[in-house]
């Protein structure tokens, strides 16, 4: 039986159940009056796994909320079609499927064969965490222009999955370079 949590004990970074759904909280705001008999209030910021929605909500503090049976697990990422994207579980060598709408915009920082940790709610894929960085090729780029080197000069560069980033000038085709899958960032040469 998963245990329960009161909302008074919810921090950031915390996973919880409310309404057969699971949550992670963003952020969390304690409210307590300074009137005698008055309730703490607890506002979560918190963002829907199954639907990637992000809201505020005010809760007791007593209300009480189960704990999600929440798992994750190591899987490649094999191939994209018109029904989803398709992933290897690495222990138990399943395949699983992601919706569209799961993957958001995780397709521009996945090559085949890539090493991800997906999201499993009661034993159903719901998502995926992408590593802070990952490594890509540069598919297409400008010359840079010789120097020109005052400052921090930057070029378009169009990566192997499609994603157009700023790099320097010294980024050449063929080159694999390291992106913050964040920021969309330039993070370095891999």
């Amino acid at each position: 039986m998963a245990s329960v949590i009161e909302a008074i004990n919810v921090k950031r970074k915390m996973y919880f159940e409310l309404d057969n759904t699971p949550f992670y909280c963003m952020d969390v705001e304690l409210s307590t009056p300074t009137a005698r008999g008055g309730q703490t209030l607890v506002r979560l910021k918190m963002r829907n796994l199954l639907t990637r929605a992000v809201f505020d909500k005010t809760f007791k503090a007593s209300d009480k909320f189960r704990e999600p049976d929440l798992e994750t697990v190591e899987a490649s990422y094999l191939y994209s079609d018109g029904d989803g994207s398709y992933f290897l579980d690495q222990s138990s060598f399943d395949t699983l499927t992601l919706t569209e709408a799961m993957m958001g915009n995780a397709l521009e920082f996945l090559v085949e064969g890539a090493i991800i940790q997906l999201q499993k709610f009661n034993g159903n894929p719901i998502g995926l965490e992408l590593p802070e960085k990952v490594e890509l090729a540069v598919s297409y780029t400008e010359p840079g222009a010789r120097g020109d080197t005052s400052g921090t000069v930057t070029k378009l560069a169009r990566l192997e999955t499609g994603l157009e980033i700023k790099a320097p000038l010294y980024i050449e085709v063929g080159e694999k370079v390291k992106v913050y899958t964040e920021t969309r960032e330039f993070a370095g040469r891999a």
